[in-house]
Order: C-alpha cells, then structure tokens, then sequence
C-alpha cells in the first residue's frame, strides 16, 4: 500500500479513501497511545513532567503535532508533541531514556499486531468476502502498516526520533552530546530526506518486514484455523 499521494496518482481512489480512514485512526487512537506509552514509562521511573502537563492522556488532541499529522495523511509518517521528559528526576537517566523511548515504537508494534490480528480475523469468519467484510480488512491492515511504518521510523537513530535516545544509551557521553548539539539540524535534514523521497525505499522495504514480522502469528492462527 503506496502513500496517499501515490493512490491518488494511480487513480485508486477507493484505496485513498481507505487510507484516510486508516490514518485518521491512526492520528486520533494509535499516536496518543505512543505517546501516551513515553509518558506512563517515564511516570514510573520517576519522572512526573509529562502528568503535570497534562500528557499522561489518551485524548489526542493534548499530543498531536498539525504539521506531524499533515505528514502521516500524506506519507503514512509523521510525528505528534514530543513528551517532556526531565532526565534529572530519573535514577538513571542515559538508560531509563532509552527506556522511555522505546516504550512508543513499542506500543507501534503492538497496535500492528492487534490491527493486522482484526484484518485476518474478519477475513477468516466471513463466510462470502462482501464488500463491507473487504472495507474492513483493508481498513485493519492499512492501520497496521501505518503502525508498523511510524515504529521503523521512530526506530532511526537520528535526533530527535526515538531511536537516536535508545541508541545513546550505548554510546560514550563526549559522542552523545556532540551529536545532540547538532539535533535540530539533523533533523532538518531528514525531513528533506522524506520530502523528496529519498528514504522513501529504504522505509517501505524495513517497514514491510516488520508489517511481515507481526504477521506471522496471526497468519499461523487463522491459517491453521482454516
């Protein structure tokens, strides 16, 4: 499944609107979990920034990012408010960081499995492939690569995305901070990177081996089931 631009381009209109429907579901369930997911790891490490402002929530609209949500609509990647985390209230702040920001990607993953889980189910228990039987199969597996898609991205290890956090847990401090020094810079560059395409193959090949990856199990179950 392209972008929406590509469906649109390709003339699959039927397609874009599923993919909107899709990443609408995405946008106002899925990224608040994400987010929702760093907030509540951070909580329980110690660190109460992000409850105090109000981030330790499911409701959307305290997490979404216009621009980010544009991106998601459009590319099927984006991003929502980064949580504030203050590294001074946790006991260990290089891994309990990595910690926190692992549990996003995570929760990513996660949401995968259930949306791709719900595609195969509904296949599988209908006896005729009607067309409301299709809309929500494809509806449950777009939602699932979307996931899958935002996890291989938040997985990067460039500033500010999760990866590059999880990632400085292992690097010696005089690396770490001098690449942080350089974070907003970084990613600019990536955004232009994803503008013009340029990741847009390396994404989609990662992205589906980890949409193959979470849908193995389900695959076995319902497989096996028919």
């Amino acid at each position: 499944m392209g972008s929406l631009i590509s469906l649109i381009r390709s003339g699959d209109y039927q397609s874009a609107i599923l993919y909107v429907a899709s990443s609408a579901f995405v946008v106002f369930c899925c990224l608040p979990i994400h987010e929702l997911a760093h907030a509540y790891v951070a909580n329980k490490l110690g660190d109460d920034t992000a409850r105090l402002k109000g981030r330790l929530t499911i409701n959307p609209f305290a997490h979404l990012d216009i621009f980010g949500t544009i991106m998601i609509f459009l590319f099927g990647i984006g991003y929502a408010k980064p949580v504030p985390v203050n590294p001074a209230r946790l006991k260990h702040p290089r891994r309990d960081m990595a910690l926190i920001s692992l549990a996003g990607p995570v929760s990513n993953l996660l949401m995968a499995f259930i949306s791709v889980s719900i595609s195969y189910a509904i296949v599988f228990f209908s006896n005729n492939v009607t067309n409301v039987a299709w809309v929500l199969h494809t509806f449950f597996y777009i939602a699932a690569s979307v996931n899958a898609t935002l996890a291989i991205f938040n997985f990067l290890p460039i500033p500010p995305l999760d990866g590059s956090k999880i990632f400085s847990a292992i690097l010696p401090d005089k690396i770490y901070f001098k690449i942080m020094a350089y974070d907003r810079y970084i990613m600019i560059g990536l955004m232009v990177l994803l503008f013009t395409g340029v990741l847009d193959g390396v994404i989609s090949f990662l992205s589906q081996i980890m949409l193959g990856l979470v849908s193995i199990i389900p695959s076995l179950i319902f497989g096996g089931l028919g």
